[in-house]
């Protein structure tokens, strides 16, 4: 069994949001793209169905799109 690819996305000490964050990391195109995926529960953040496409995101978060790779957000 082979274990998920973690992709580290640097987001510094800014203020970022889930959305942001899928776009940043080029796992989605456009904003409206990200707000679908959140919206159809495809979205994973520490593991968790999130559906907030504002939800702010920090340092050491994870974040995963169903069938894709897993990011973890670095300073």
């Amino acid at each position: 069994m082979s274990r998920p690819t973690v992709i580290p996305v640097m987001i510094g000490d800014r203020s970022i949001n889930l959305t942001q964050v899928l776009k940043l990391a080029g796992l989605l195109q456009s904003g409206g793209e990200a707000k679908s995926f959140i919206t159809e529960g495809l979205v994973r953040v520490n593991g968790d169905v999130e559906l907030r496409k504002r939800r702010k995101m920090a340092v050491g978060d994870r974040v995963s799109i169903e069938g894709g790779p897993t990011l973890e957000l670095t300073p």
